[in-house]
């Protein structure tokens, strides 16, 4: 399964389209800062599969801050990242992941790019898709084999 992971988008549609439409993913991840912009990605493409969580922009008290999701065989653990404060140490993030068990940990707020393993978890941060001069997206894929991650700047 193709994965396309898209954080902090803030406000830019166009961008989050462009990946689409470049990958043509079988599921799509928002990990937050532009909820919105999730909504409207997926009326877009009603038939892709959407998740996705609120960031730090977002105000959704209502709405799970984490999720973790049941992907193929994998554990999938997924936030924004500002809960547990990934601008100034990924030491929370694991402890979360390896409480969890997750086999994958997706996270964004940072506005970097990151492909990383924390213990047993394989860890990911798309960047930022919003930027308007060096946009990036997360691709994941799980399959039999295994998880695979890589993080692409959108031409």
């Amino acid at each position: 399964m193709k994965i396309l992971v898209l954080s902090d988008s803030h406000g830019n549609i166009e961008n989050m389209m462009r990946a689409v439409e470049q990958e043509q993913p079988e599921m799509l991840i928002h990990l937050g800062d532009c909820w919105r912009d999730g909504q409207r990605l997926a009326e877009h493409y009603p038939n892709i599969p959407m998740t996705q969580v609120p960031g730090n922009c977002d105000f959704r008290s209502h709405e799970a801050m984490e999720k973790l999701l049941f992907i193929e065989k994998y554990r999938v653990l997924i936030c924004h990242g500002h809960t547990y404060g990934v601008k100034q140490s990924l030491l929370p993030a694991g402890l979360a992941a390896e409480e969890q068990n997750a086999d994958l940990f997706l996270f964004g707020h940072t506005h970097k790019p990151l492909v990383d393993h924390h213990g047993r978890a394989l860890f990911l941060n798309p960047g930022t898709i919003g930027s308007y001069s060096r946009p990036t997206y997360g691709v994941v894929t799980a399959g039999l084999s295994g998880l695979d991650a890589c993080t692409v700047l959108l031409k």
